[in-house]
């Protein structure tokens, strides 16, 4: 199975070889992941790469549930859904976005950044939509008392442990992608905070047992960063789409303001009046005024640090925009033809004074005296 034209063989184990054929060896991976399932011997270890682990069933009035917590063998899971994601990423590049590059005739800094807001396109949509049908199933969106009531959350549903399992193994799947997609040095500080922020928040939700807010705030974000890169995408087909920009900026000055709110709602008023105030690591209580204090501080800093940097890039496109007007009036000036001045007889071309049909005025004659 390939997912990439071989114009050229490279020795084996080189840099170039890895590069190329990266989704080929994860797809070995998992297929001998897979295969250890059917044997007795094997199967117990395969079955903690693919199944969610710690599961506990309870009676409820709808019949018997079956929730979830988080252990360390949670990292076998999300290794195997990196391999996945690897392969569905190389997937997408080839089949989708390569075939899209070829008709557009992109730069090659044009076609770095395509590809880039082509694969979180397609993640953003489908973490946004999962997120959303969560947060509709278990009536969060009617409920936003459920956010911070029963604290702590320690018991997951599970399509909720599945989703942030994916979105920990996307994310750190980035990381190995920045080397296959060979990014610029000057590119990759950039990348690494986008992706170190996602990560540090995804991981905190799901460590301090704050998955419903957690999972409320990552629907806002990527809706968001869902309308970024469709105007993104849309701009580089054509120059003049720059009007998905400006409703990208509406969005995102709202996401900021939804997020902060909600955030001093759930962490700031709703677990400050929890009854259960204290640390508990077997319960997975975090329901401290330290650890509050911690993740407020935080969500507040990283907004404030976006709306920093959104600032900045509108300023930047305003500057570029007024220097874009003045040079096409500058050019329009330049292109205009001077009109050829006129006097209250006639015209003047060459230095001779004409009447306005053409012809010459009559010289008046001088009287003798």
């Amino acid at each position: 199975m390939a997912f990439r034209r071989r114009n050229k063989s490279y020795p084996f184990f080189s840099q170039e070889f890895l590069i190329q054929n990266h989704a080929d060896i994860v797809f070995s991976l998992v297929i001998f992941i897979l295969i250890g399932l059917m044997f007795e011997a094997t199967a117990k270890t395969a079955i903690l790469f693919i199944q969610p682990q710690y599961n506990t069933s309870t009676l409820s009035p709808e019949g018997e549930v079956t929730l979830y917590q988080y252990g360390w063998r949670d990292c076998a899971t999300i290794l195997f859904y990196f391999f996945i994601i690897i392969i569905l990423h190389a997937v997408v590049q080839e089949y989708v976005l390569d075939k899209v590059n070829r008709r557009l005739h992109l730069s090659k800094s044009k076609n770095t950044k395509f590809n880039e807001s082509g694969q979180l396109c397609v993640f953003h949509l489908v973490s946004s939509i999962w997120s959303l049908y969560i947060i509709i199933t278990e009536g969060y969106l009617f409920h936003p008392s459920r956010l911070w009531e029963s604290y702590p959350h320690a018991h997951l549903r599970f399509q909720v442990k599945v989703f942030y399992l994916t979105q920990l193994a996307y994310w750190l799947h980035t990381l190995p992608e920045l080397y296959f997609q060979k990014m610029r040095k000057e590119e990759i500080p950039r990348q690494l905070q986008y992706i170190g922020l996602y990560l540090l928040h995804i991981s905190a939700a799901y460590l301090l047992n704050l998955s419903r807010v957690g999972l409320v705030l990552l629907c806002l974000q990527y809706l968001s960063e869902l309308g970024f890169h469709i105007a993104r995408m849309f701009y580089f087909t054509d120059e003049s789409h720059q009007k998905m920009f400006d409703l990208w900026a509406v969005s995102f000055v709202l996401t900021r303001m939804v997020t902060l709110t909600l955030m001093f709602l759930a962490v700031g008023f709703g677990l400050a009046r929890a009854e259960n105030q204290g640390l508990d690591w077997n319960l997975g209580n975090f329901n401290t005024l330290l650890i509050r204090m911690t993740v407020l501080i935080a969500v507040c800093l990283t907004q404030s640090w976006l709306l920093w940097k959104f600032i900045r890039f509108q300023l930047k496109r305003w500057r570029e925009f007024r220097h874009e007007q003045a040079a096409r009036k500058r050019a329009t000036a330049k292109q205009t033809p001077r009109p050829l001045k006129r006097d209250s007889l006639g015209q003047h071309e060459n230095g001779v004074i004409k009447a306005e049909n053409g012809a010459s005025p009559r010289s008046k004659k001088i009287k003798a005296p």
